[in-house]
């Protein structure tokens, strides 16, 4: 069974939930075979759990010291050895860049934002915010394809992997951007969002910057993440980097809870495959309740205070 190539992305140490889904994926394909670059030592035995049978290493300290280059060059050089039955890269800003970069040093087509890859390479996509599903096949060259976040679910496949070093050189054109400095985020205790089991958002209904503590307040309570609409951030309530839908982040958590947001396509798109959605809305013919599991017809300033003491009774 010929290997499916898997670049690993790591935040903060740690294998990205991203990697774990198109391993995920890689499995009903072939044989996954993860391509760490410059990723600590550890993440070995997390791709293991998760169906990585092998471990492409390529740790040389300098591959950090680059933009995206370096990574590239590991895969096409890999590529052109190990001939996959397909790439699959986590569609981060980072990952579409290096798909693109190595599409074109192969001379291979590219397919991005993948939500699933069949067996003989063809892809399933999801368009026009969410509005309809296309099916599209890379003709030239291997399946290379990026695939979007929180388009299925990780399940573990536990194996012992077989570590291969990768020995690379990087040419003058890899080195031409360097990172000179690194700044890490400040984070606070909720979990990140595109990667929490439970995702609470508010949109245009919630009125003001200051009333996003009722969201917050509620996604404490329930242990998840906060999001907000495009209306939302546009209109300056919360930071953009907390936007869901088809300019913001994709999430697919166990439970989404929907505050003020009218439901509008574009923010559908982000949102859609969440397992349970719960939305409340004082306007009852607000799209967001075509695709809620519950709804809740009426002024969130009243309703959402009575959720979370009704929370607060039963944690005691």
């Amino acid at each position: 069974m010929a290997e499916v190539l898997v670049l690993v992305k790591v935040a903060d140490g740690k294998v990205n939930k991203a990697t774990l889904e198109a391993l995920t994926i890689a499995r009903a394909l072939g044989e996954p075979a993860a391509v760490a670059v410059g990723a600590p030592a550890d993440v070995v035995d997390t791709l293991g759990e998760y169906g990585a049978t092998k471990v492409y290493v390529a740790d040389a300290p300098e591959l950090n010291d680059y933009l995206v280059a370096p990574a590239v060059t590991v895969l096409e050089q890999l590529v052109r050895e190990a001939s996959p039955a397909a790439v699959l890269i986590p569609s981060t800003q980072e990952g579409k860049e290096i798909a693109g970069r190595l599409a074109v040093r192969l001379d291979n087509g590219v397919l991005i934002d993948v939500n699933d890859l069949a067996a003989d390479g063809t892809a399933t996509q999801v368009v026009f915010a969410g509005s309809a599903i296309v099916k599209s096949k890379v003709t030239r060259g291997v399946p290379l394809v990026t695939v979007r976040p929180s388009s299925v679910t990780p399940t573990t496949a536990p194996v012992t992997p077989a570590v291969v070093p990768v020995a690379v050189t990087l040419s003058d054109v890899d080195k031409a951007a360097r990172v000179v400095e690194r700044v890490v985020e400040a984070k606070g205790a909720r979990p990140e969002l595109t990667e929490a089991s439970v995702v609470v958002s508010g949109g245009r209904g919630i009125g003001s910057a200051d009333n996003f503590k009722l969201v917050e307040e509620l996604a404490d309570l329930l242990g998840g993440a906060v999001g907000a609409s495009r209306a939302a951030t546009d209109s300056g309530f919360y930071p953009h980097q907390f936007q869901v839908g088809q300019t913001g982040k994709t999430v697919s958590p166990q439970l989404y809870i929907a505050l003020g947001i009218s439901g509008a396509i574009q923010h559908r798109a982000g949102m859609q495959t969440s397992k349970t959605i719960v939305a409340v809305n004082k306007d009852p013919e607000a799209p967001i309740f075509e695709l809620a599991d519950f709804g809740v017809v009426g002024n969130l300033f009243d309703v959402v205070p009575q959720a979370a003491e009704e929370i607060r009774r039963r944690k005691g």
